[in-house]
């Protein structure tokens, strides 16, 4: 949704600004017309994401994402060793951001973009991951 409403700000400045100046330059006359482009990774963005879960069922976390080809990811709750919960200012205002989940014995995090109240999932992920470790 961030994205979203940035790429219609600066679609809107490009075209304001052509029109009140642009017209006069005959080579920008293609302008009005590739600015919509800049609409297609924000689109491609949304629609990921709407192909994106996260489940959490007893002690798993399953990550699947793909439009065309589906990739899934399992994780053991009780190897959680850290949630990170990264947001920068735009994100904060719409109360999204990023999710990173580290295990025991993997050697990469796990990242998921723009999550929807992200603190709340990753309190959610850490209190799963401790339901495991008893006297935690």
């Amino acid at each position: 949704m961030v994205r979203l409403i940035v790429t219609a700000v600066v679609f809107l400045a490009i075209e304001v600004l052509y029109f009140t100046y642009g017209q006069d330059v005959s080579w920008l006359f293609w302008l009005p017309w590739i600015a919509p482009l800049i609409f297609l990774p924000v689109l491609w963005r949304a629609l990921r994401r709407q192909f994106t879960t996260v489940t959490i069922t007893g002690d798993r976390l399953r990550y699947e994402l793909g439009i065309l080809t589906k990739s899934t990811r399992t994780i053991q709750l009780p190897k959680v060793q850290d949630v990170k919960v990264e947001q920068h200012i735009l994100q904060r205002m719409f109360g999204v951001g990023n999710l990173s989940i580290e295990t025991a014995g993997e050697a990469s995090r796990l990242t998921i973009p723009d999550v929807d109240n992200p603190q709340a999932l990753a309190d959610t992920i850490l209190d799963h991951s401790q339901k495991g470790h008893p006297g935690v």
